[in-house]
């Protein structure tokens, strides 16, 4: 995840929505029991965290596949190994 995008998620005041879902009644009781030894709040703090994490290794996966499947576009249309290391070497190493 880019810097910017990640102070992005960390700022506590970002804007907000409410979510209904429904969930079986014994997984919200577990969620309730698991909270408060994992030291959150209360259930919904804990299920806020458990998507997150799981939207961050997911937006990883499908930017990790994205990225794969261009240098294969590049490698089919005779872009050199080189020049394509170098390219991702810019754009990792770079400040933006």
């Amino acid at each position: 995840m880019k810097f910017e995008a990640l102070k992005q998620r960390l700022n506590r005041n970002r804007p907000m929505t409410s979510v209904t879902i429904r969930m079986p009644e014994d997984v919200v009781e577990d969620l309730k029991k698991v909270a408060p030894i994992l030291g959150f709040s209360g259930y919904q703090p804990l299920i806020r965290a458990y998507v997150g994490q799981c939207l961050r290794v997911d937006l990883e996966r499908v930017e990790n596949e994205t990225v794969t499947a261009l240098v294969a576009s590049l490698k089919r249309r005779g872009v050199s190994d080189e020049t394509i290391a170098a390219a991702l070497n810019e754009v990792v190493h770079s400040t933006h």
